[in-house]
């Protein structure tokens, strides 16, 4: 009996044992931690001209009102200084300095104090307003403490992280939270796939350092949520991110992201069932840019990229960023969804930045014409002609209805169509006339299957794809 008490001790305890070993308690302290990273953190002060005319008289005139023209030459022209506040990081002995670029755009002149005393001028080595990122070079001879990069694939949702940075100019601020989210999209930039952190972060905060416990950087802190301060909700660039674009930005100057030239949009689960595919899944090809990558290796619009460079593509936002760290002129496959069945296609990618498919299109408004009622859809649409095509810029083969209306309780008011949009397919049919349009509605209706997928094109002359479930 005494034996089995004994045995029964020593299993409870083993567990016990087994049981703090695989799991991590909270740091007792962040003080060794801090105290050998804060030499390593950085705080940057800005300074740019704004000039300002100052009104002559002791009263506004009304917006758009004719003496607001006629009488703004007499304001006084008034010159003042403008500053910001940021944070960063050093990241080579010899001083160059990783920031936001919001927080060092349009500035005329950048200090940087170090250790809370030391004060240097910098200037700008290379700046990614797509990814918010800029890279400074510290003008002295002068050797400092870097920090390096961690893997931030490895950080894991409740991993322990602590900030440094200069939040309303308190520099050498430290503060602990943990990771809150990963993969966090929020509008703010092209390239997103945030780390969510409950560490405080507030203005001053931008540029700053994420850092594990190992000291190692695993993100740059640069958003909040919230616009009086920090609410627990602060989001960093991924450290695995940020050093692909970091060291093209040194070596460079500037960014050289791969380039496939295509517009892409969320495969829906009407569009996955029109396509009979599994599961919403991939990108959708909107449209293809002409001479682009994607054009000369026959990518087409309607295809659905599912795998690119044996990377999977579960949602369409993943793309985007993978395509952008791949090396310029690099042979890839691209696996696509074409006819119902797996398609590979060899993609050599071109440079984003030297693309015409990088710049934004303008928006040009169509002439209005005779009009005829669709009454399945419930909405208003004529037939596109020369003159639409010429002014809206359009391909010269290009056919199809211009939508004049949409119904309240038309099946399409809720999606991305709007009034001005070009259909010019159903169901992958080209559309000629209107009532190719009416016929091909009819046959969805009389269908098992009451999903309609329409290609259009939007009021920025983009070609997208909008899956409707009819009643």
């Amino acid at each position: 009996m005494k034996s089995l008490k004994l045995l029964l001790i020593s299993i409870i305890f083993s567990i016990s044992v087994y049981s703090q070993s695989i799991s991590k308690s909270a740091p007792s302290s962040f003080a060794d931690l801090a105290e050998r990273l804060m030499p390593s953190v950085v705080n940057i002060s800005t300074t740019q001209t704004v000039v300002t005319n100052t009104n002559p008289f002791p009263f506004q005139f009304p917006p758009g009102s004719p003496f607001e023209d006629m009488f703004k030459e007499f304001g006084t022209p008034q010159e003042r200084k403008s500053s910001a506040l940021g944070s960063g990081f050093i990241i080579d002995d010899k001083g160059i300095v990783i920031t936001n670029n919001h927080v060092i755009q349009d500035a005329e002149d950048i200090i940087v104090r170090v250790n809370g005393d030391n004060e240097y001028k910098a200037k700008v080595l290379g700046a990614d307003p797509l990814m918010d990122i800029a890279v400074l070079q510290l003008e002295t001879d002068d050797e400092f403490i870097p920090v390096k990069f961690g893997d931030s694939d490895k950080a894991r949702i409740g991993d322990w992280v602590i900030a440094i940075g200069n939040p309303f100019g308190l520099g050498g601020t430290v503060t602990a939270g943990i990771i809150s989210a990963r993969n966090r999209s929020i509008g703010l930039s092209r390239y997103e796939d945030f780390i969510q952190t409950d560490a405080s972060i507030n203005s001053g905060n931008s540029g700053g350092p994420l850092f594990d416990m190992e000291g190692n950087v695993i993100g740059i802190n640069t958003a909040i949520l919230g616009r009086n301060g920090s609410i627990g909700i602060g989001f960093s660039i991924p450290a695995n991110s940020a050093k692909t674009v970091i060291d093209q930005l040194i070596e460079f100057g500037e960014t050289k992201r791969g380039w496939l030239g295509v517009r892409i949009q969320d495969v829906t689960k009407e569009i996955a069932e029109v396509e009979q595919l599994d599961e919403a899944r991939g990108a959708l090809v909107a449209s293809v840019a002409e001479n682009s990558p994607s054009e000369k290796a026959g990518i087409k619009a309607g295809d659905i990229i599912l795998e690119f460079n044996e990377v999977k593509i579960n949602q369409m936002k993943e793309l985007p960023a993978i395509v952008a760290k791949t090396e310029v002129g690099k042979k890839v496959k691209v696996k696509i969804w074409r006819n119902k069945k797996e398609i590979l296609k060899s993609v050599v990618l071109g440079r984003l930045e030297t693309s015409e498919d990088f710049q934004v299109s303008k928006k040009k408004e169509p002439v209005e014409k005779q009009v005829e009622d669709i009454k399945n859809l419930k909405i208003t649409v004529r037939l596109l002609n020369k003159e639409d095509i010429k002014n809206r810029k359009l391909p010269n083969q290009t056919t199809g209805v211009i939508v004049t209306k949409i119904e309240n309780d038309s099946p399409l008011k809720n999606t991305t169509l709007v009034e001005n949009d070009i259909i010019i397919e159903a169901q992958k049919k080209r559309i000629r006339s209107i009532s190719d349009l009416k016929q091909i509605t009819e046959k969805v209706l009389n269908s098992n299957q009451k999903t309609i997928l329409f290609a259009i094109y939007n009021s920025q002359n983009q070609r997208r794809y909008i899956g409707v479930k009819l009643d």
